[in-house]
């Protein structure tokens, strides 16, 4: 699947993320209809349905690629803000982003996926002060809407019709 979300950064910037997922791991928990990224879901956007009381990622993949073949799983990413950054803070988004891989696909960063996650600024807006805390806050939540996008996108491509 592949989807677009975003969210607003300090009631000023914004963050967006495109993601297209084919991983390895899989994005359901084992025995249900609810998303690994289901805790940072908003309004419904993939499904409602909350991870089952007791579910645990474990080692029950679920719909895990079981028998992957050599180049045959990604999943890319592209997180976009309006925030301006240094070379070195977008990387230092992009390193944090990748925990929304690890939030919405499990097992994430597997000998089988080639993730690769690239980080754009438009520079509209500068890097609020103390510029550490804001990179903190930027790529905390840059994690929590990449999860969102993978788990929108693979919903929205389960969807019949």
């Amino acid at each position: 699947g592949i989807d677009y979300t975003h969210a607003t950064f300090g009631g000023a910037g914004t963050i967006g993320a495109i993601v297209a997922v084919n991983s390895f791991g899989s994005v359901l928990v084992p025995g249900s209809e609810a998303y690994w990224a289901s805790p940072f879901e908003l309004n419904g956007e993939f499904g409602g349905q909350a991870i089952p009381a007791g579910a645990s990622p474990g080692e029950d993949w679920g719909a895990a690629k079981l028998n992957p073949g050599a180049g045959q799983n990604t999943t890319i990413a592209c997180l976009a803000t309006d925030v301006s950054l240094t070379p070195a803070q977008a990387q230092r988004i992009a390193v944090m982003a990748q925990g929304g891989l690890a939030r919405a696909i499990r097992p994430s960063h597997t000998p089988f996926d080639g993730d690769t996650v690239f980080v754009m600024s438009t520079g509209r807006i500068p890097l609020p002060e103390p510029a550490a805390l804001s990179l903190s806050r930027l790529g905390s939540l840059a994690a929590d809407t990449l999860a969102r996008a993978i788990a929108r996108g693979v919903h929205e491509a389960r969807k019949p019709g």
